[in-house]
């Protein structure tokens, strides 16, 4: 095996556009489950409105893309209104049914024939980075890590989208310190006590609802514009669950955990990927379990698995404490 090549590819997921994006979706649902007890398994959705709301507008309406830009902050408020007022006064397992169902919605409308004309159905949309592109002062050649080759326009959607991520847990880091992030901490342990003492405990959970959802919201628009393509299909309920896996990876209920809990995942998904692919390639591996058709699922099986262990093993992430997991689940 060239394991050069591998770790140099394992490397480059690490950091790269997916690496960014699902830090993003899951620094947004730190804020939700992390900080406030909200089971969302709905953050898909959000996802998919920020990578739709600029490429929508710029593909089919010709606008700057910049100009689109402010629709990824409207579009993830209203998505979280119209999902939060009806159902925020649920808790734990209805909560989470309401809202994955919610993302389907979302996806499966976009992916509809009906709608083709303006999300481009299954084949998605392409041509709204234009704009970002143009703005790219680096030289246009391939650029070398180790083993591995990228574009100008790879590095610097990569070093666009850590300084975002770096931007948005850092807002996070400041409001979850605040009197309104321990408010939040108050409702994740026992909201009919935070009530008691004169909280609206509904507005507060709209107000994490909005804010993480555009955090999620940011995310996908970083996954489309850095793999130039906004697709449906890349935003169904695999991606909440990556997202929560790689926030209990990282910690739950630590800023930091979405961030290194994004770099380990997807180095261990790039490593074993390409070692089954080498694998399957050269035969050195029974094909009754794994072959060239089916070597990709694999990957996610092996992660499930690990992340199985790591719930029995260390329920609390690398960084985080079990003190901070007393969800109100009543």
């Amino acid at each position: 095996m060239n394991w050069s090549l591998i770790i140099a590819n394992a490397l480059y997921a690490a950091v790269g556009v997916n690496a960014i994006g699902y830090a993003l979706i899951a620094s947004g649902i730190n804020v939700h489950f992390g900080y406030t007890g909200l089971l969302n398994f709905g953050q898909a959705g959000f996802a998919a409105i920020g990578a739709y709301a600029v490429a929508i507008p710029v593909s089919r309406y010709d606008w700057p893309f910049f100009a689109a830009v402010p629709l990824i902050f409207v579009g993830g408020i209203l998505f979280a209104l119209l999902l939060g007022i009806p159902t925020l006064r649920l808790r734990a397992d209805y909560l989470a049914i309401v809202t994955i169902a919610a993302a389907e919605i979302v996806r499966i409308s976009l992916n509809s024939v009906r709608f083709t004309w303006l999300t481009g159905g299954n084949d998605g949309l392409q041509k709204f980075t234009a704009d970002v592109e143009s703005l790219n002062p680096l030289s246009p050649h391939k650029y070398k890590f180790w083993a591995q080759t990228f574009s100008e326009y790879d590095l610097f959607i990569i070093i666009c989208g850590w300084i975002l991520a770096a931007i948005a847990c850092y807002l996070v880091y400041l409001l979850v310190r605040s009197p309104w992030g321990r408010v939040l901490k108050s409702i994740r342990e026992d909201e009919d006590a935070a009530r008691s003492l004169g909280k609206n405990v509904f507005a507060y959970k709209m107000q994490s609802l909005v804010l993480g959802g555009v955090i999620g919201a940011l995310g996908g628009t970083v996954i489309a514009v850095g793999n130039r393509v906004a697709q449906p299909n890349n935003f169904g309920t695999a991606l909440t669950f990556f997202a929560y896996t790689i926030l209990i990876l990282g910690g739950v209920a630590k800023v930091k955990g979405p961030i290194v809990g994004a770099i380990i995942f997807w180095f261990f998904i790039s490593v074993v990927d390409n070692i089954l692919a080498e694998a399957t390639r050269h035969n050195e591996l029974p094909k009754w379990l794994v072959s060239g058709n089916n070597f990709g699922q694999v990957k996610f099986i092996l992660a499930g698995f690990g992340l199985a262990l790591l719930v029995v093993f260390r329920p609390q992430g690398i960084f985080g404490d079990r003190r901070q997991q007393a969800f109100d689940v009543r």
